[in-house]
């Protein structure tokens, strides 16, 4: 009976923890189909709402600057971060302590304070701001992600693996390409999918360091939202949080694919 009971107290606990975070997000997804203009009554089910977001050539722009800033500063801070790693891990080295210190700045400090900075630091080497000083900036906060994520997968990793591989022949280039690069990939993943993700959602730093015509997405729906939430706000959410879903869909059925 007891047993029963703690089955039942920890099934419910889980239940209101998954509602808590879910729920909004369904009603989110729920009142994008709303007819109304206001979030507060339900009148009917309607999709003009998306047919009006895809003619926000706006919101359009903001969505491909959005794409382009995370794509390149993601696949920059994954070359950098990753590389990074793999010599921190191999190497020692005066100031690596104080280095692997400084790689948690980024992380810790407040994000305001980061955008401050950068910006300050934008305007004293007369970088303009717009797409490059947004990528640079992204790039910046996004490199300490990657070089945890794959430096935290390259502790287990058995260095007798590469040495066997040098044995053999193997020049250094080819044991990082066939050896060490297999081993790590899950993490070099989890970094390219951290990456893409807290620049695509960034708000804060990306509002002190963009410039005209490089506003981006989130920024876009922070200044629509200011005026009134319409469904066309719930739309754009929604699309996001599909695309969300699809490519950690996608991720997980390559990482059970290698796997397998």
């Amino acid at each position: 009976m007891q047993a029963r009971w703690a089955r039942w107290m920890a099934g419910g606990y889980g239940f209101l923890v998954y509602a808590f975070l879910y729920l909004p997000i369904m009603i989110l997804v729920v009142y994008s189909f709303n007819r109304s203009k206001l979030n507060a009554v339900w009148t009917g089910f309607t999709v003009d709402w998306y047919a009006v977001l895809v003619r926000d050539t706006a919101i359009i722009q903001a969505a491909w600057n959005s794409l382009v800033v995370a794509v390149l500063s993601t696949f920059i801070a994954t070359m950098i971060g990753t590389l990074a790693a793999v010599g921190m891990h191999r190497y020692h080295f005066r100031g690596k302590t104080a280095l692997n210190g400084m790689l948690y700045i980024p992380i810790i400090i407040p994000e305001i304070v980061m955008g401050i900075s950068l910006l300050v630091f934008f305007s004293l080497v007369k970088i303009p701001l717009g797409l490059l000083s947004l990528i640079l900036a992204h790039v910046t906060f996004c490199i300490p992600f990657v070089v945890l994520t794959v430096r935290a997968r390259m502790e287990g990793f058995d260095r007798h693996l590469e040495e066997a591989a040098m044995d053999l022949g193997a020049s250094n280039l080819q044991t990082l390409r066939y050896v060490t690069m297999p081993v790590i990939m899950p993490g070099i993943l989890a970094g390219v999918l951290l990456s893409f993700t807290l620049s695509l959602d960034d708000v804060i730093i990306s509002f002190f360091v963009s410039g005209p015509g490089s506003m981006t997405l989130p920024l876009k729906i922070y200044s629509m939202v200011k005026f009134a939430v319409t469904p066309e706000i719930n739309a754009l959410c929604t699309i996001m949080m599909v695309l969300t879903l699809l490519l950690v869909l996608i991720a997980e059925r390559l990482r059970l694919k290698k796997a397998g």
